[in-house]
């Protein structure tokens, strides 16, 4: 009998209003699944550096120990991806912890600190004229030093801003020497080898103008309006400068993808759940992983967004946040595209000029 004329037989040999089994996901596939789309060994490795900033916040009831946590996954994520010894790890840490206290240090100072972060956003650009892989580290000083800034001046007085700043770059070496501890496991039975940075960028200058002109509109608007949480504004613009004006529209509406299913679940999965100190640090810590955890962009945004919502509501503060968010994401996203067809058109022209006869 035919594969066809088997499958037939079967349908009509089946007791009448028998249940077709539907297809099931098998474990294996299911495996695949997430060993696609979970990179594994980051997340691990991000867990060991970010957990004991949890369990510290456990013990000491300090918020400022999770704050921490994104210092330590942006001492992490450059290592890993550019297998940097530990030397390099310390400059890094020390890029980080300048930038953040220049920044916290102008934050009163409201047009000062609106022209610094467009500076440290064209900085963290213009690196690459000296290698390509400079993006990445340049991004990751810059993003947990506008973050912090503006999260501990966040509703505070100036004395609990700076003891919050004092805690975290007090407690900051914790955070390098979790770092330094697992590169160095890493390089074991390998021989050292010259840290590279890649090839120079053959255009570098008009996204690092680019990256300042979206950073400085974004900072402006939040210090004028004096919008929550604008750090997400900041942090949006910057973003999705990655190239050309299709590239970079492509960047931001992932983003608006994510923001829009993450923050709005994740406001609901609060709802339902009551407030709660550890669901508020698990959340917390689960945020700050997706950070490294995922191979595709969108999951990982989207995610970081559910759990930035959940770990709101579990503070008791959540209103409004899925709004915030959302706005933010789509304000300083449309700076990031202003800027980056501003460049566009204005270097277009330069070229034409200088091709036309004089």
């Amino acid at each position: 009998m035919t594969e066809c004329g088997t499958y037939t037989a079967r349908i009509f040999l089946r007791p009448f209003g028998a249940p077709v089994n539907p297809p099931t996901i098998t474990a294996t596939s299911l495996r695949d699944v997430l060993s696609r789309e979970v990179k594994t060994a980051e997340l691990l490795r991000a867990l060991i550096v970010v957990g004991p900033m949890v369990a510290a916040y456990f013990i000491a009831r300090e918020t400022a120990l999770l704050n921490l946590g994104l210092v330590a996954v942006s001492l992490l994520i450059p290592a890993l991806r550019q297998h940097f010894p530990p030397k390099v790890i310390v400059w890094h840490y020390l890029a980080i912890l300048v930038t953040f206290a220049a920044l916290f240090l102008a934050a009163p100072i409201k047009p000062l600190f609106a022209v610094l972060t467009a500076l440290a956003g064209f900085l963290a650009v213009a690196g690459t004229r000296y290698g390509e892989h400079f993006r990445t580290l340049g991004n990751w000083v810059f993003i947990p030093a506008v973050y912090l800034a503006c999260e501990v001046w966040e509703g505070v007085s100036a004395a609990e801003a700076l003891r919050h700043a004092g805690v975290i770059i007090a407690s900051s070496p914790v955070a390098l020497a979790l770092v330094c501890a697992i590169r160095i496991y890493d390089q074991r039975g390998q021989d050292d080898t010259a840290t590279s940075f890649g090839p120079p960028a053959a255009e570098w200058f008009l996204p690092a103008l680019a990256t300042a002109m979206a950073v400085f509109a974004a900072a402006a608007l939040v210090e004028i309006l004096n919008l929550a949480q604008g750090q997400w504004v900041m942090w949006s613009a910057a973003s999705v400068v990655v190239g050309d004006l299709s590239s970079s529209t492509d960047k931001l509406k992932q983003r608006a993808i994510g923001a829009f299913v993450g923050v709005p679940l994740g406001f609901l999965a609060g709802i339902v759940l009551p407030q709660s100190r550890v669901g508020y640090a698990l959340a917390v810590l689960a945020a700050t992983l997706t950070l490294i955890s995922f191979s595709r962009y969108i999951l990982g945004f989207g995610l970081r967004c559910f759990f930035i919502a959940l770990a709101a509501s579990f503070a008791g503060g959540a209103s409004g946040i899925a709004e915030e968010r959302i706005v933010n994401v789509l304000i300083g996203g449309s700076f990031g595209l202003i800027a980056v067809a501003l460049t566009e058109i204005v270097w277009l022209r330069v070229m034409r000029k200088a091709r036309s006869p004089g």
